[in-house]
């Protein structure tokens, strides 16, 4: 299958504290791939999280349901865990969904990744989507994370937005359409 570029939005810490893309989420293919490239946050040790909109970007927060792991490793070899993440788990929650936690803002920390998401023009089903990011955290741990779950809802989701959880932020977010 191809990829088809769809969409490439950068970000700048003096000016974006979202992304979004609010075109270009249709039926015309049933896998969405979003991939984000050395995101950096303009505040120290902040979340790089993801929200869906049913009406075009007009209003963010579709209910939805996830579950959240991560492995993390620290620079002097000193910790390294796999663990379960219940405080990024959302149940029937409107809260943005972290993709990276605890993002640092020097400049050899920052994160990347990808989404998958899946028949977002449905109006049948709901829509599924899985993440996986790899980021340097403020407190100098290099860590894995995955995120995966789904919006609750039988309205076609047509947008989605990137944010920190607070600030501003450096971005390039690319959307990628499948088939």
């Amino acid at each position: 299958m191809a990829m088809t570029l769809l969409a490439d939005n950068t970000a700048d810490t003096t000016d974006l504290a979202s992304v979004e893309f609010t075109t270009g989420i249709d039926s015309t293919y049933k896998l969405y791939i979003f991939k984000f490239y050395d995101v950096n946050p303009a505040t120290d040790s902040v979340h790089f999280q993801m929200e869906g909109s049913t009406d075009s970007g007009s209003s963010y927060g579709v209910t939805k349901t996830t579950t959240a792991f991560r492995a993390i490793h620290n620079e002097p070899d000193s910790a390294a865990s796999l663990s379960y993440e219940t405080s990024n788990d959302l149940a029937q929650s409107t809260d943005a969904q972290v993709l990276a936690e605890s993002v640092g803002n020097g400049a050899d920390e920052c994160c990347a990744g990808e989404i998958f998401l899946f028949n977002p023009a449905s109006t049948t089903y709901v829509k599924h989507f899985l993440s996986r990011s790899q980021y340097y955290q403020a407190g100098d741990y290099s860590i894995d994370f995955a995120a995966a779950g789904y919006w609750n809802t039988t309205s076609a989701v047509d947008a989605v937005q990137f944010t920190m959880s607070s600030g501003n932020m450096d971005a390039v977010i690319k959307m990628y359409g499948v088939g």
